[in-house]
Order: structure tokens, then C-alpha cells, then sequence
């Protein structure tokens, strides 16, 4: 990709927008603040479906990444067809999501946005990042654990893509 002074939008997505995304922006911006980048690039979150649409992150999710320090303040969405066209890079959290939001896809080319979360790990990777829903308290560290790795790893190849 090219560089110029154009914001690098990144959307993170899960299926209600409750958990999964709202952590990976929070993570993902308090990494943005650590580097001073901003200037540079925004993030939100989506799920692919409404049925959370206009609601808080779950209340767990929030008390354990305020032990992290991150701070979830994002507000329930649905992904919309526009979203590919207006953000960089549309991340999944697993492959259902990744399935799910391709059928929100507007053209085959903007699929080349498209990547699951998990592929900017570089320390263990299951593949997905776990829905913690159902689970106890160790789902939402879990979570977290993997989005600290790979939102790290997600900065990397953005500054290196984008020579900032």
C-alpha cells in the first residue's frame, strides 16, 4: 500500500459486537495512544447480526479489560455493505464471522480487505478468537490474551505497509 497522510480506518467484527469487537478496539487504540499514531489510524467495531444493536459491551467483558486498563466504550452496530468501502482492513474473530460478514460484501475486489484477527498473533494461536459468552471469567482473559498479541501484531504490519 502506499503512503500518504490518509487515516488507516480498521473495523474489527464478531457476531454481536459485545465482546470479541469491542475489546479488539479498545486494545487496538490503547495501542494506537502507546505509539502516538492517532493521527493516523481509527478503529471500530461491528457484528454480523442487530440482535445487541444500540447496547453496551457485555458488563463481564468491561470489568475484565478495565483490569487491563482498556476502556470499552464502543456502542453495538451491525456491519453494513458501506463498511467496505469506508474502512482498510475488516477483521473477523472467527471463521463463522469471517463467513457471516462476507455476505455483506458489496464486490469481490473489497474482499482483499478482509482477514481474521488471529492471522497478527505471533504467540499461541488457535486459530479463532474464542467467544467468551457462555463461559467464565477465564473466556474473557483468554480473549484478551489474544487480542493484546494480536493487535500488536496487527500495528506492526499496518506501520510497515503504510511506512509510519
Amino acid at each position: 500500500m502506499e503512503t500518504n497522510n490518509k487515516l488507516i480506518k480498521v473495523l474489527f467484527v464478531c457476531m454481536g459486537n459485545i465482546c470479541r469487537s469491542p475489546s479488539a478496539e479498545a486494545v487496538m487504540n490503547a495501542y494506537i495512544e502507546r505509539e502516538g499514531l492517532q493521527d493516523k489510524i481509527i478503529c471500530d467495531s461491528a457484528g454480523t447480526i442487530a440482535y445487541h444493536a444500540g447496547e453496551p459491551a457485555d458488563a463481564r467483558m468491561q470489568e475484565h479489560a478495565i483490569k487491563r486498563n482498556y476502556d470499552l466504550t464502543s456502542i453495538s452496530r451491525q456491519i453494513v455493505t458501506g463498511d467496505f468501502d469506508a474502512f482498510d482492513y475488516v477483521i473477523a474473530m472467527d471463521n463463522d464471522n469471517l463467513k457471516n460478514m462476507k455476505s455483506f460484501l458489496p464486490n469481490v475486489k473489497l474482499g482483499n480487505k478482509i482477514s481474521k484477527m488471529t492471522d497478527y498473533c505471533s504467540n499461541k494461536n488457535p486459530g479463532y478468537v474464542p467467544d467468551p459468552y457462555y463461559g467464565g471469567a477465564e473466556g474473557f482473559e483468554q480473549v484478551l490474551d489474544l487480542l493484546e498479541d494480536a493487535c500488536e501484531g496487527l500495528l506492526n504490519k499496518i506501520r510497515d505497509e503504510h511506512q509510519f
